[in-house]
């Protein structure tokens, strides 16, 4: 879905282009340039609505794109077809006398000319199909048209037809066309879906952390933290808290872990335990969202991030973010500063390690414990996550989803770090891709997951400089350590009898005017007439005449918020929601993975409802 664009200038030979306008963000759309006949001015459409983000209920008989022009002699660029409905694909005719665009009047979309002398604007055809104004239009807002070399006539798609139309009568005439094409049809892929299983292998496993000692594996799971030990241990809660917990982290000597809870009712918190999982001890006074906690090197202090709050877990007690410190034993919050998130102590620990920004503009920085001597170390672009080694000279990051190696070379001012770096070794550790990134206690190993898979490599398997190496080096690992979580689906107990409903049972066109509907567990046992159906004696009834019952909605195109990352609810407001309005299964075919399928698997093992 992302949208913007800009113009550009090429050679028709090639070579590294031009640019001539710059986009304004990343989600308002610009395109469809067209040139002049002399070649001074370039026309193109952009969404000039208000913000800077895309938005889905913009009012197209408003203004969402103009046609601006750029003079390529004096470098002006202005709006030049404005006002209601638009103006969209523009093309200038050959004589130059005439600008042809696209506007929305009312429900229609309709061909206009605007007469370049005068400014007066002539609608010439309204059959033309819905453009795309309200909606992402990378590829333009309308198919591109062209005019006929005399100027006369304008030859455009519309309803699935190609047409000319004539400027001076209005009149359009459909230009036939056969076209021959082979195609060729596959049978379309069927796989066997189990509807439900007893048991399922949890496969989002989340915020995974090796001991210093590599001895054992922390990592939050279905909204709890558990504990392995490695390699084949079996995986079993850290705590017995009802708490949702995230975001663990060893100390220094891999006594003790901190992490960050969440409860609907009580927000958020920091707490530690030790690894044994016994009387876990609360470290914050106040109710917030805390995230990323973490030991200083002495394991004397925690620097975490307060947030703000979000559209599902609220935002009351989300005043003052920012990263902060405090002691390990809890007690006083000292400020750092506002900006930034995932934090963690350098090796000597008078300083915070922290990103900044999003998208395309990111950062990794460090400043004192004070929030002073601000120092930036790597610009990110791709980048998404930075994992340095606790000896600091190490870096590991994702970009698209795999997992990359470099030194960390410290020069004392900031390093463009990416994929294609050639300042330093980069090196690719990940075969499909990799995250949750972290190090051992020694520096000299990289951890990584991909879903239920726990992934090594040593640093002397990806650098051949390195004393101890091989000669050469093997490709990224392509099987993993299998976590192994395995838990039960929640199944509800007892009997449910629905009586004296219509139903609609989706058998063809049948509709059961007095109908009844048992219910066992989480399987419809019997559908039918009243006077057909056996009700279990043991059953709870459940009057329901006047009302309709019918199977639940399968939205497969849904966006019940799973736009955000990090601590989780304990019930979903937008779930509650679905489920009100009849939707018991739904897809969210854009979702950030680490949320949507926690979320999935927390409502299979029943620690929260939803579709």
């Amino acid at each position: 879905s992302l949208g913007a664009g800009e113009m550009w200038l090429y050679h028709l030979t090639g070579g590294e282009g031009l640019q001539l306008t710059k986009r304004k963000n990343d989600q308002q759309d610009a395109g469809e340039p067209a040139v002049s006949p002399d070649g001074r001015y370039v026309y193109f459409s952009e969404d000039m609505s208000g913000g800077n983000t895309f938005e889905y209920n913009k009012d197209p008989n408003g203004q969402i794109y103009v046609i601006r022009r750029l003079d390529r002699e004096k470098g002006d660029l202005k709006n030049y077809v404005i006002g209601a409905g638009g103006a969209v694909r523009p093309q200038p005719s050959p004589d130059g006398k005439y600008l042809a665009f696209v506007r929305r009047v009312r429900l229609n979309s309709v061909l206009y000319l605007q007469d370049l002398k005068t400014g007066e604007q002539i609608p010439i055809y309204d059959g033309l199909n819905k453009d795309q104004q309200e909606t992402w239009a990378t590829f333009g807002v309308y198919p591109n048209y062209a005019w006929t070399p005399d100027s006369k006539n304008i030859v455009i798609w519309a309803q699935g037809k190609i047409c000319r139309i004539d400027i001076a009568t209005k009149q359009a005439t459909q230009i036939p066309f056969t076209v021959n094409v082979k195609q060729t049809v596959t049978a379309a892929l069927h796989f066997p879906q189990t509807v439900h299983t007893d048991s399922f292998t949890v496969k989002m496993i989340r915020d995974a952390v090796t001991s210093p000692d590599g001895k054992t594996l922390v990592f939050s799971a279905v909204g709890s933290l558990w504990k392995k030990a490695l390699p084949n241990g079996k995986p079993q809660r850290l705590t017995n808290s009802a708490l949702h917990e995230f975001f663990p982290s060893f100390s220094p000597d891999g006594l003790w872990i901190v992490y960050a809870t969440w409860s609907d009712t009580a927000l958020g918190g920091l707490y530690k335990v030790k690894i044994d999982g016994r009387n876990p001890v609360k470290l914050t006074r106040r109710k917030g969202y805390y995230n990323t906690p973490s030991f200083s090197p002495d394991g004397k202090k925690i620097v975490y991030q307060r947030d703000n709050g979000n559209s599902i877990l609220g935002f009351a007690h989300g005043v003052e973010p920012g990263l902060y410190w405090m002691s390990a034993e809890g007690g006083e919050e000292h400020f750092i500063q506002e900006q930034g998130y995932a934090p963690r102590f350098n090796r000597k620990g008078d300083r915070i390690f922290f990103q900044t920004g999003g998208g395309l503009e990111k950062k990794y920085k460090s400043v004192r414990l004070d929030g002073g001597e601000e120092r930036t170390h790597f610009n990110l672009k791709y980048v998404n996550q930075i994992a340095l080694s606790p000896d600091e000279q190490w870096v590991a990051f994702t970009e698209l989803f795999n997992a990359y190696l470099a030194p960390f070379p410290q020069t004392g001012g900031p390093i463009d770090l990416n994929n294609g770096t050639k300042a330093v070794p980069v090196k690719r550790v990940t075969r499909d891709a990799g995250d949750y990134l972290h190090w051992s206690g020694d520096s000299q190993k990289l951890h990584w997951l991909i879903g239920p898979e726990l992934f090594s490599r040593e640093l002397r398997q990806s650098f051949t400089f390195l004393p101890g190496a091989p000669d050469s080096v093997a490709g990224p690992d392509s099987i993993g350590l299998q976590i192994g979580l395995k838990l039960q689906t929640d199944v509800p107990a007892g009997k449910l009898a629905f009586t004296g409903a219509r139903i609609i049972t989706m058998r063809g066109d049948e509709v059961i005017e007095n109908g009844v509907i048992v219910v066992e567990g989480n399987r419809i046992a019997a559908i039918g007439e009243a006077n057909e159906v056996n009700i279990p004696a043991d059953a709870k009834r459940i009057e329901a005449t006047g009302r309709t019952i019918m199977p639940g909605i399968v939205d497969v195109h849904a966006h019940p918020d799973h736009f955000f990352a990090g601590l989780l609810p304990q019930q979903s407001w937008a779930y509650f929601a679905n489920l009100a309005y009849g939707v018991t299964t739904m897809h969210d075919p854009s979702a950030y993975t680490e949320t949507v399928f926690t979320l999935a698997e927390m409502v299979a093992a029943g620690k929260i409802t939803g579709p």
